[in-house]
């Protein structure tokens, strides 16, 4: 009784499944990276009793732009189209009189329901149809919670330190490739996968990323105060540390990154402040511009003072000037001496640079002065190299 039992049922289950399917997905939604497809049936459709996850040999399937079909048989993929039009199932083991031959597709129907009496009226088989989202998925903010290092290189200033800074903004990806991110993320879903079930570790690994990537930002001796103006820079930077974790792994690729605001510690803020501002004045003419100004403010300040008068603002600036044993006029007179001193000046083998004939430091001769001799060659020896003339 319950061999006939399978056999009508293989017999209606094959002659249900004979009708061709028209797959197809609704605009998928911005938060959804796959779905599995639909199985169009209209009011007036006899295709009422089909198997689930059942193709028949012909269906058709409709690709829509920014979109990508996969095709999972026995929990193998076995078709991939992302070119957007009409895609036919024509290679699917469940036979279709409606398409192709009818001669062979009859033996291959009664060979289907052979299978199906075998399996007790069941198909035997698992056919599935997804549909990837392979569009730009834009407004992923970040922010980095807690403070990330980056190097500060000043040569004019002399700086070489790493200060924290914190980061914000928003980027965007793409499922550059579908088999993959079926293959290591999403596997047999039943009806979606939403980007909400991934996001959270795209972003903890993007966060983790950026150290690395300020690194690089940090070597082109690009300012983090002009970090917004080199997103490209950042965005390549970031591609090159998730290639292999994104691209190679889950078939996701970074598309852009924006930054919104990037910041430095208080604290790291005022030091470097204070680094530049003192290696300004190792230059004594702008030392010398600093203490006059400061010398102004002070006797601006006393003179603003009813109780005190004239009397206390000369007295506060001679205070400024004895301040430190030096003066403005005293720096103003090292400025000028400077160039001539450099201009004149030597470096010796033991670092030391001098301006003398010999090192005081080791007490080696400094380089010969060069001459001119009279047939114009220039010269640092005794004698000339050209004409053989002694230095006169």
């Amino acid at each position: 009784m319950g061999l006939i039992r399978a056999a009508v049922g293989a017999i209606g289950g094959v002659l249900a499944d004979q009708w061709r399917d028209y797959f197809y997905s609704d605009a998928i939604p911005a938060d959804i990276l796959a779905v599995k497809g639909q199985n169009r049936e209209a009011d007036r459709s006899s295709n009422k009793k089909a198997s689930d996850n059942i193709i028949s040999n012909g269906s058709v399937i409709a690709v829509a732009d920014g979109q990508c079909m996969m095709i999972v048989e026995q929990g193998k993929i076995v078709e991939v189209c992302a070119e957007p039009g009409q895609f036919i199932y024509d290679t699917s083991s469940e036979p279709s009189i409606f398409y192709g031959d009818l001669g062979p597709n009859i033996k291959e129907v009664f060979k289907a329901i052979g299978r199906r009496i075998a399996f007790g009226a069941d198909t035997g088989a698992d056919q599935r149809v997804y549909f990837f989202n392979t569009k730009e998925l834009v407004g992923n903010k970040y922010g980095t919670p807690a403070p990330i290092p980056f190097r500060v290189v000043d040569e004019r200033a002399g700086i070489d330190i790493d200060i924290g800074l914190r980061c914000f903004g928003e980027y965007s990806y793409k499922l550059v490739n579908p088999l993959l991110f079926y293959t290591n993320v999403c596997g047999n879903i039943t009806d979606y996968y939403s980007r909400e079930e991934l996001d959270s570790q795209l972003k903890a690994e993007l966060l983790s990323a950026l150290q690395p990537a300020f690194a690089k930002i940090s070597m082109r001796g690009i300012r983090y105060s002009l970090i917004p103006a080199h997103t490209n820079e950042l965005a390549e930077a970031l591609k090159e540390e998730l290639s292999e974790k994104w691209g190679e792994t889950r078939g996701i690729e970074i598309q852009s990154i924006g930054v919104s605001s990037v910041t430095a510690d208080e604290e790291d803020e005022k030091l470097l402040k204070d680094l530049q501002r003192n290696a300004a004045f190792m230059d004594p003419t702008r030392a010398a511009a600093a203490l006059v100004g400061a010398q102004a403010e002070a006797m601006q300040a006393a003179a603003s003072n009813p109780n005190a008068g004239a009397a206390m603002a000369f007295m506060g600036m001679n205070m400024a000037q004895n301040a430190g044993g030096v003066n403005a006029q005293a720096l103003y007179q090292m400025g000028q001496q400077a160039p001539a001193q450099a201009a004149g000046s030597w470096t010796c083998s033991c670092g030391k640079v001098n301006t003398g004939k010999f090192c005081p430091e080791c007490g080696a001769a400094g380089p010969a002065a060069a001459w001119t001799c009279s047939c114009g060659t220039v010269n640092t020896g005794k004698f000339c190299s050209e004409c053989g003339s002694k230095r006169g």
